[in-house]
């Protein structure tokens, strides 16, 4: 997790570097919509996402404290990745984006 010295002082900006990358935005997209996940699940539906990327922003979001990463004792082992109550809290961030983005491709005319 980022020390408050690590931080921008602007929220906005904090926010962004939090989630900014769209790969992190679609990760926890997933999560939040979805619910739990395996990482074979965010590479099905996260198209052109690298196995490397993927686990590499899986990493970054459980160290900010977004995510939480549950191993099973099984073989093979089976680990699923759900929102903290941390990341939960974006919920209301990713619903406005989603209307904002429903409402764009309908005033550009691009809805189906």
């Amino acid at each position: 997790m980022l020390t408050k010295k690590e931080l921008p002082e602007c929220p906005v900006a904090t926010t962004v570097q939090m989630i900014g990358n769209k790969w992190k935005l679609l990760i926890i997209r997933n999560l939040v919509y979805d619910g739990k996940q395996r990482f074979t699940d965010f590479l099905k539906t996260i198209p052109s996402i690298s196995k490397k990327v993927l686990t590499d922003n899986l990493r970054a979001l459980e160290e900010d404290g977004l995510i939480e990463r549950e191993v099973f004792a099984e073989v093979p082992p089976r680990v699923e990745y759900s929102l903290s109550p941390l990341g939960a809290s974006l919920r209301p961030i990713l619903d406005a984006m989603s209307d904002w983005g429903t409402d764009y491709k309908s005033s550009a005319g691009l809805s189906e």
